[in-house]
């Protein structure tokens, strides 16, 4: 859950180095990629913040996206996860052997690769991450790493949007 949220473009702009620093991180936690975007404020709109992030992102070295991941759930580690991915996930079958099919291809999937799995859900269920997680297995190690980035991009932007809330942002009551 975001401490930031709704909070405008604005504010977020006047906001002293340190807490935007802090509201960044929690969309994205990678303490570079959040001290650079907080350095690049004045932002005159959200696209520009977000195209920021976006290129940011992209720009960052392993190291650096080792460290964002690590602010992710491994997906099907431990069935205490599943109320925190049942709200990320439209339809979920509440299936024991599911989660160990979707540990084991987790963990299959960082032992080919070398780092965690993230995946936008947009809604999807679990058999659509299983499905997805299967495909991704195929692809070499370059694929994976911009595919790996590009759904760690989107997952962040979302959470920036919610961060930022509508333009404006909404009224202090």
């Amino acid at each position: 859950m975001l401490l930031h949220q709704g909070i405008g473009l604005d504010r977020f702009n006047e906001l002293p180095r340190r807490r935007a620093v802090h509201a960044l991180f929690e969309c994205c936690c990678c303490l570079p990629w959040s001290a650079r975007l907080a350095d690049g404020r004045r932002y005159t709109s959200q696209t520009q913040l977000l195209a920021a992030a976006d290129a940011e992102l992209h720009a960052l070295p392993e190291s650096e996206i080792a460290q964002a991941l690590q602010g992710h759930l491994r997906i099907g580690a431990r069935a205490r996860s599943l109320p925190s991915f049942r709200e990320q996930c439209a339809v979920w079958v509440e299936d024991a052997a599911v989660m160990r099919t979707l540990d084991d291809a987790a963990t299959a999937y960082e032992e080919r690769f070398g780092f965690r799995y993230v995946w936008f859900s947009d809604g999807r269920d679990g058999r659509a991450l299983l499905a997805d997680l299967t495909t991704r297995m195929s692809h070499d190690l370059d694929t994976e790493r911009k595919v790996r980035t590009t759904e760690l991009a989107r997952i962040t932007r979302t959470r920036l949007e919610r961060m930022l809330g509508p333009e404006g942002g909404f009224p202090d009551y």
